[in-house]
């Protein structure tokens, strides 16, 4: 039988991580209350530390860089795919020309 995973929300986090930073208490108490790991406390903390308003957006739903290399690699995908295609008519083009 396998554990389904558990999952919480940015405001769970949020208040966690903030019972640690501007509370004072204990990483070990405020995992231990809650009934999360210490380590996941620890990567939230660090997580929302780095990225603020940005950390935590859930599944699915992308910082504004990671969007922006999302649309500049399809963007890059496609160009390479024109490219190989004008390749292939050059070489059909230059063919028929002998």
């Amino acid at each position: 039988m396998s554990k389904k995973r558990r999952q919480y929300d940015r405001a769970f986090k949020v208040e966690a991580v903030r019972l640690v930073t501007e509370e004072g208490h204990p990483v070990a108490a405020v995992a231990r209350d809650l009934g999360i790991g210490e380590n996941l406390l620890h990567r939230w903390k660090h997580q929302f530390t780095n990225q603020q308003e940005q950390a935590f957006v859930g599944t699915g739903n992308l910082t504004p860089e990671q969007s922006e290399l999302r649309r500049l690699q399809r963007e890059n995908a496609d160009l390479r795919e024109e490219r190989d295609i004008l390749k292939k008519a050059i070489s059909v083009f230059s063919d028929r020309k002998k």
